[in-house]
C-alpha cells in the first residue's frame, strides 16, 4: 500500500476547496453540451495542469504517482466528468509527449502554455474506417523541402473544438508498418487544418469532440514530435499515461459515488428501517467498495511498475478493464440505491451512467484490452 506524504496529501486536499465551484451548474452544462470556459479558468488556478512537467517550463515537477493521486482528488471533488476528461486529455495528449520527446525549442514554445492551461491540447489518432486499429491509419504526410504536407482526416478528437494545438499522427511511409507513422505538432491556425463542429454524444458532453480535416496542411519539419517514423513510440508512451490519468479520475468519481450511496442508505428509510440494513442494498454497496479498491490497486501498482521501467502491457490492460467496468457497475448501483430519485436528472446519477460507458470504449476499447491480455497469455495469433 502506498503511503502518501504530507506534501502529496496537501496537493490533493487543496482541490477540495475548488470542488463546489468546479461542480456548479454541471447538469445544465451537460444538457447543453457546452465546454465550460468559466470552469477551465478555475482549473488553471488550481495548478493541476502543471503537475507532471518540469519546473523550468512552468510545471510543478511532480512524479507520475503524485500526479495520479491529485487527479483522483479531481474525480472525487469535481462533478463535471467532461471537464475532468478534458484536463487529462490535454495533459496526456500534448504535455506528456512534449516532456518526453520534444526538442528544447518545442518544449519552450508549448509546455508553459499547457502547464498554465493557456493552451488546450488534443491528439488526432483515430480515423473513421480504422477505429481502434491505429495500423489502418491512412492520413499521409509527404516531405516537401523543409515542410511536411498532411492530407487526411481524423475522428473522435477529444478537445478538438477547443484545442489550440494538436498532436496529429500521420503516415510518412505508406508501406513502413509501425515505423511508417510520425507525430506532428499542428497549431489550430495552420492553413489546411479544419476543425469540424462538435459531435453530439452520450456522455462526457462538456468535453467536446470533433472531426479534423487536413487538406494540404503544411507543417514545418521542426514540428515533428520525436523522430520521423517514431510516431508509434510516441503514441505508446502517451497511451500508458492516458489510461492511468483518465481512469484514476474515475476512481475518484467512484469514491464520491460510494460515499453518496453509504450516506443515503443510512438515512433513507423504508418499511421502518434504513435501507442499508437490508442485505440486498448493503451487498450492492459493498460491491462498489470492492470494485473501487480493486481499481485503485491495479492503477497505482501499474504506475509503480511503469516508473520502475517494467513491462506493463498486461497490467495496463487489466487496470483499464477493471476500472472501466467497475465504474459502469457502480454508477448503475447508485441509480438502484437511490431508486426513483436516481433516475431523475437533477441527482446527477443518470449522468454518471452515461459518462461511465465511455470508459469502456476510449483509450482502446475493452475488447482490445482482452485481446492484449490474451496475447500475453500466448493465445490467438
Amino acid at each position: 500500500m502506498i503511503r502518501w506524504n504530507a506534501d502529496q496529501t496537501a496537493l490533493r486536499e487543496g482541490l477540495a476547496q475548488w470542488g463546489e465551484a468546479l461542480s456548479a451548474d454541471h447538469i445544465a452544462h451537460d444538457e447543453q453540451a457546452e465546454f465550460p470556459w468559466d470552469k477551465w479558468k478555475l482549473i488553471r488556478r488550481t495548478g493541476i495542469l502543471a503537475l507532471p512537467f518540469a519546473e523550468e517550463h512552468g510545471g510543478l515537477g511532480q512524479s507520475l504517482l503524485t500526479t495520479m493521486y491529485v487527479l483522483e482528488g479531481l474525480g472525487e471533488h469535481c462533478r463535471d466528468a467532461g471537464l475532468s476528461f478534458s484536463v487529462t486529455t490535454t495533459l496526456a495528449s500534448t504535455g506528456v509527449p512534449l516532456e518526453a520527446f520534444g526538442t528544447a525549442e518545442q518544449k519552450a514554445r508549448y509546455l508553459p502554455l499547457i502547464a498554465s492551461g493557456e493552451a488546450i491540447g488534443a491528439h488526432a489518432i483515430t480515423e473513421a474506417d480504422g477505429g481502434s486499429d491505429a495500423m489502418a491509419m491512412t492520413t499521409r504526410a509527404v516531405r516537401d523541402g523543409d515542410d511536411f504536407v498532411l492530407d487526411g482526416s481524423k475522428t473522435f478528437v477529444s478537445n478538438g473544438p477547443v484545442a489550440d494545438v494538436f498532436v496529429v499522427y500521420a503516415r510518412t511511409r505508406p508501406d513502413g508498418g509501425p515505423l511508417g507513422v510520425t507525430a506532428f505538432l499542428v497549431d489550430r491556425d495552420t492553413p489546411g487544418l479544419t476543425v469540424g463542429r462538435p459531435i453530439k454524444k452520450m456522455g462526457l458532453r462538456t468535453s467536446q469532440l470533433s472531426e479534423l480535416y487536413l487538406d494540404g496542411c503544411r507543417v514545418p519539419r521542426d514540428r515533428v514530435l520525436g523522430r520521423v517514423g517514431g510516431g508509434f513510440i510516441v503514441l505508446d508512451h502517451v497511451m500508458k499515461r492516458e489510461i492511468l490519468f483518465s481512469f484514476i479520475v474515475n476512481a475518484g468519481e467512484m469514491r464520491h459515488r460510494l460515499d453518496r450511496c453509504v450516506d443515503y442508505a443510512r438515512t433513507r428509510r423504508s418499511f421502518g428501517k434504513p435501507i442499508g440494513s437490508y442485505q440486498a442494498i448493503a451487498n450492492k454497496i459493498v460491491d462498489v467498495r470492492i470494485g473501487l479498491e480493486t481499481a485503485r490497486k491495479w492503477l497505482y501498482d501499474t504506475a509503480e511498475r511503469l516508473t520502475a521501467g517494467e513491462n506493463v502491457t498486461e497490467d495496463l490492460a487489466i487496470a483499464k478493464l477493471v476500472t472501466s467496468e467497475a465504474n459502469v457497475s457502480s454508477s448503475l448501483t447508485a441509480v438502484q440505491v437511490f431508486g426513483g430519485y436516481g433516475y431523475m436528472t437533477e441527482y446527477g446519477l443518470e449522468q454518471d451512467v452515461r459518462n461511465a460507458v465511455g470508459g469502456t470504449i476510449y483509450s482502446g476499447s475493452n475488447e482490445i484490452q482482452y485481446n492484449r491480455i490474451a496475447a500475453q497469455l500466448g493465445l490467438g495469433r
